[in-house]
């Protein structure tokens, strides 16, 4: 009962999500409006990290077998990806790398700004 209690909380946030994307004309797709109301209620304490933990584990959990479709299709469509394979492997290579850069700079910057917090309260307290 608890996981569906915890799914629904997750469904909810990406309901919400598709309700913002019909509202607001911006190119976005409704997933990440989902993402950004499920870190802004987590980050406000109106959605506590127990009330969703379990579920999303599992969601994670299960994800990869999600790719298998995205696979398949892939390899039926493999006649039309022969001619573009350089340039799509070199273009995956790329933003691969790009985006393991941009995730370690924004890991860093957000430990960093976490020990200036915690410094700054420690000289507060003293």
């Amino acid at each position: 009962m608890k996981l569906l209690y915890q799914f629904g909380i997750i469904m909810f946030v990406t309901f919400l999500g598709e309700f913002l994307h019909c509202l607001i004309p911006l190119p976005i797709p409704a997933s990440i409006y989902g993402l950004l109301l499920m870190l802004a209620g987590l980050m406000t304490k109106v959605i506590k990290l127990e009330q969703v933990k379990i579920a999303a584990d599992f969601l994670i959990e299960i994800m990869p077998p999600m790719f298998i479709p995205a696979a398949v299709g892939l390899i039926v469509t493999w006649s039309d990806l022969k001619a573009i394979l350089v340039p799509v492997l070199v273009i995956t290579c790329i933003t691969t790398v790009f985006v393991m850069v941009v995730t370690g700079r924004t890991a860093q910057a957000v430990m960093h700004l976490k020990e200036n917090m915690a410094a700054q309260k420690m000289e507060k307290q003293d």
